[in-house]
């Protein structure tokens, strides 16, 4: 195996920020083994920094990433490669650090939807995960949803609300809600996860504060039917360029008799990011769940053939986690979510099906490495004579 430059990415302006930072250091623990690692921390606020002080959790605590690192950035120059860190002191010089490859671990906005996707293609950085496309369907869950539907797979009967809408007239709003969701409703903003903004109503009361948080978090909103009496199965799929999508056994996380908070998911029965140094036990890993899913051979063959489609639906690549509910009455299932950057990257969900955080991120790592050598290989040019054909004044004064 070569050993290779890895840029990690994480934190970032996203509610998801302190979940990234336990993603990242476990991820940057396995992958020390076999690559030289970079850790690039993002701030709450924009600003980045890098150096090797940074792949520790104490700096975090003691927000000293300041400190520790130097400001840095990724040129959106094609073959820059690397990173730029300017100078920071009379006679210290710029330097660059050449980038093989770069792991974004940003949960949510500015890291998970596109956006940092596009900037490395723009610098024609080969990069771990999924491509614009599918990082920006998977983020938005209006969009996501209309690509599962148009690959037939069974969603949750919703709504989709405008928040220009809802403050013009609320009541109209909520009247329609009532009318094709009914109660209780779950409602979501658009392009947010990790339950962030999210809000059940059992009463119009509830609805309308639910409504009235949500819309500040995204300008559109979804409003879903609440799926009682069903268990939600998580199902993790891994493939993109070079290697053949597969699905992971089924999980099934214990505490959802009651909606699962931000607070639930990432904190409750976990060390936080203590341990991050070990493969197993802390973030998203150190939540209670059951593996493999309590659920029929059949009814855990039909979640990982919906999760396989729905990777397949929104161009997918990399390690991804897709949320399902189940009945196990009727046998109906429905797929929920997609989270193309799911936290811990789904490693507990591949250990438990016979493959090692370290093989899971060094294959996480190829397929981003093959991605973009697929993408080197399009044309994006095109030679015309439309220019000298045109006839015209010269320009300015």
């Amino acid at each position: 195996m070569e050993r290779l430059n890895v840029g990690v990415i994480f934190g970032g302006r996203s509610v998801e920020h302190d979940v990234s930072i336990v993603s990242a250091h476990q991820a940057m623990a396995v992958l020390a083994d076999d690559h030289d690692i970079v850790p690039i921390y993002i701030t709450r606020e924009g600003r980045w920094y890098a150096g090797e002080a940074l792949n520790d959790l104490e700096v975090y605590r003691n927000e000293s990433w300041a400190q520790a690192g130097a400001e840095a950035f990724i040129p959106s120059s094609t073959g820059y490669g690397g990173l730029y860190m300017p100078s920071s002191g009379r006679f210290a010089r710029a330097q660059t650090i050449p980038l093989d490859v770069v792991l974004p671990a940003i949960h949510g906005t500015y890291g998970e939807d596109g956006t940092l996707q596009g900037l490395l293609e723009l610098a024609g950085i080969p990069y771990a995960g999924s491509g614009v496309t599918g990082s920006a369907a998977g983020m938005d869950k209006i969009t996501m949803k209309g690509v599962f539907k148009a690959a037939g797979l069974p969603v949750v009967r919703d709504l989709v609300i405008d928040a220009q809408t809802l403050l013009a007239d609320e009541h109209a709003v909520i009247d329609e809600i009532e009318r094709v969701i009914g109660y209780p409703a779950f409602v979501k903003p658009s392009r947010l996860g990790s339950s962030v903004g999210i809000g059940k109503a059992s009463d119009r009361v509830a609805l309308a504060e639910a409504l009235d948080v949500a819309r500040r978090y995204d300008s559109r909103m979804l409003v879903e039917v609440a799926m009682e009496d069903c268990s939600e199965i998580n199902c993790s799929v891994l493939g993109g360029p070079g290697s053949e999508a597969r699905a992971s056994v089924c999980e099934q996380p214990v505490a959802w008799e009651e909606f699962l908070t931000f607070s639930d998911k990432y904190l409750r029965g976990g060390k936080a990011a203590a341990g991050a140094k070990t493969e197993s036990g802390e973030g998203m890993a150190g939540q209670e769940r059951r593996i493999p899913a309590p659920i029929s051979d059949d009814l855990t063959k039909q979640v990982q053939h919906n999760a396989l489609t729905a990777f397949k639906a929104v161009d997918a690549a990399g390690v991804a986690r897709i949320d399902s509910f189940v009945n196990e009455e009727t046998g109906e299932t429905w797929v929920m979510e997609i989270n193309t950057v799911p936290g811990s990257f789904a490693f507990y969900l591949w250990e438990a099906s016979g493959v090692s955080f370290r093989q899971l991120m060094n294959e996480v790592i190829d397929i981003g490495i093959a991605a973009h050598k697929a993408r080197s290989e399009l044309m994006f040019t095109f030679e015309s004579s439309m220019l000298s054909g045109l006839k015209g004044g010269k320009s300015g004064g």
